[in-house]
């Protein structure tokens, strides 16, 4: 399978913020998000590729940590992603798997679905790339397959938030779901690449969160290494 890159880090995003995990980041997308911050694993995917067995040596290599994130791109897309998941989970270890929740969990291996359905704020610029804008907006939204995910597997809900409207939006997705969603297992996470722009956005948006009983979801990694590869 094309693996653009595996790293020994801390878990910078959502309900396991600060634990030290080994990341697996598949390369290729289903999506293509505007303000994506892995273009090297989306809008221009790369990696090597490797066997399911070299992964799991890679994260054997690393004996103290026993919780690894799948992620991507979108790493349910990624060749023989099920042999994997089943893999890492005879080593016993916790797996988290990072999606925008378009594909079906087929009965994947999982301890925690980390889903993070995509706003409209993701969709692409439509003068440079109109064909990718129908794709993107045609797939970003799949709420049978969510409910897939949430009735099957412990799981957060996951949005990147733009602007305080993002809400409303947000807010008329969940009710398409037509499942009881505890407001602490939806995450708000402010759209940023930068410091400065993350911390600007907090600032509304924990006050948000605050008001409508919501989980404020910050960028660790970004605080702690800025936005670079490996973190």
């Amino acid at each position: 399978m094309l693996i653009s890159e595996i790293f020994h880090s801390i878990q910078g995003e959502g309900q396991l913020t600060g634990v030290p995990s080994v990341f697996v980041r598949t390369s290729g997308c289903n999506l293509r998000c505007a303000w994506c911050d892995t273009p090297y694993a989306s809008w221009n995917p790369e990696g090597t590729l490797r066997t399911v067995p070299q992964i799991v040596a890679e994260i054997e290599n690393h004996p103290a940590t026993r919780h690894v994130v799948i992620t991507g791109g979108e790493p349910m897309i990624a060749k023989d992603i099920g042999a994997l998941a089943a893999e890492i989970r005879l080593t016993g270890r916790h797996i988290t798997i990072e999606t925008a929740a378009t594909v079906a969990p087929a009965g994947i291996a999982c301890d925690l679905a980390s889903l993070s359905p995509k706003l409209l704020n993701s969709v692409p610029d439509p003068v440079e790339h109109m064909a990718w804008r129908r794709k993107h907006e045609a797939t970003r939204w799949q709420p049978e397959v969510v409910r897939a995910w949430i009735d099957r597997y412990p799981y957060q809900l996951k949005f990147v938030v733009s602007r305080p409207e993002d809400i409303e939006e947000m807010e008329h997705m969940l009710v398409a779901l037509d499942r009881e969603i505890p407001r602490h297992h939806v995450l708000l996470m402010p759209e940023a690449t930068s410091l400065e722009k993350m911390r600007t956005r907090a600032a509304w948006l924990a006050e948000l969160c605050k008001a409508r009983g919501y989980r404020y979801a910050h960028r660790l990694h970004i605080e702690l290494y800025g936005n670079r590869r490996g973190t």
